[in-house]
């Protein structure tokens, strides 16, 4: 006889809360959302939702977590096909369609530059995490042709998220700004370099200090 496994209702409730969170994030700020709207988009009282969730940065870091993988998992396989530009235009493009997720992210930078924040190191983490990713994509790039030589890993990540993620911040405060024309431009800018050897600047510090 085929034996079924119960339904684990608490894990299915941790998803609907997190699902409510995600929908409220979509029309407010972090910082005015509280356990209360969240309980009531899950049609579920606050009692509920903190059995679930007993802290805020649980929910927060539940939220984060099943909100980015959402958006980004699909997109992995780009970065294997196409390379690490065109993966990260992708998410670029996504968040463009949906800015919610951009926004709740950025809002979450600040916790986790704040030293000693118990959500920090978690955040922190994850940042890491998506640099690793980069990283290693950008090596695999040279491995198969798709970026140069002359480009060294490390750096070409620090540039690209710096550039990508620049940008998206820009783009929240200047809604006029076309956040896609915009990295196209600065990455190609950014590949050209890549393309030739890195030559270190000597700077005239007299020159500069007159400034």
């Amino acid at each position: 006889m085929r034996s079924f496994q119960p339904l684990d209702t608490s894990a299915l409730l941790r998803v609907e809360v997190v699902a409510a969170m995600i929908r409220v994030l979509r029309a407010n700020a972090l910082h005015e959302v509280s356990y209360e709207h969240v309980a009531v988009e899950a049609g579920q009282t606050v009692e509920v939702v903190t059995e679930v969730f007993p802290t805020w940065d649980g929910l927060l870091l539940a939220t984060i977590d099943q909100w980015n993988d959402q958006r980004t998992t699909p997109l992995l396989p780009i970065a294997e096909r196409s390379g690490t530009i065109v993966f990260l235009r992708a998410i670029v493009g996504a968040n463009v369609a949906d800015p919610s997720l951009m926004r709740f992210l950025t809002s979450t930078l600040n916790i986790a530059a704040t030293p000693h924040h118990p959500l920090a190191p978690m955040l922190y983490m994850r940042w890491r995490k998506f640099h690793g990713f980069v990283l290693q994509s950008l090596q695999h790039d040279i491995q198969v042709g798709r970026e140069p030589q002359t480009m060294e890993p490390a750096r070409g990540a620090e540039q690209l998220l710096a550039t990508y993620e620049g940008l998206q911040l820009q783009s929240m405060v200047r809604p006029e700004m076309d956040l896609l024309e915009s990295y196209d431009r600065a990455v190609t800018r950014l590949r050209e370099g890549w393309s030739r050897e890195y030559v270190p600047p000597v700077w005239d510090l007299e020159v500069i200090g007159g400034y």
